[in-house]
């Protein structure tokens, strides 16, 4: 049950808790921008089965590959992508903490 909690407050909760520290102006449009990062998991689709809840899905899914990481990490520097960038390392942080706590 921690594992659900943590794992899904780290997908829901703590980008709208980074949106209200650091994107305040935009923060309607950060919110939804960090909550549709939520669609890498359509790679999810790729797999067989598709949900597995003992697969650790960092490094298994393409979106969530190591070479996928590296480039939301490029996108945190133009000012332009950062949000998308914030978004989508928050997500690959909530399923690497899922992988840790299975």
């Amino acid at each position: 049950m921690m594992r659900f909690f943590v794992h899904y407050g780290c997908h829901f909760i703590l980008p709208i808790v980074i949106v209200l520290l650091f994107f305040k102006s935009k923060w309607k449009q950060a919110a939804l921008i960090m909550l549709a990062a939520i669609f890498i998991d359509l790679d999810h689709l790729l797999a067989t089965p598709i949900f597995d809840s003992n697969r650790c899905s960092i490094g298994f899914h393409p979106l969530h590959s190591y070479y996928a990481m590296g480039f939301y990490v490029v996108l945190l520097f133009p000012k332009a992508t950062r949000v998308i960038g914030v978004g989508l390392l928050l997500h690959i942080l909530a399923d690497s903490l899922d992988c840790l706590l299975m």
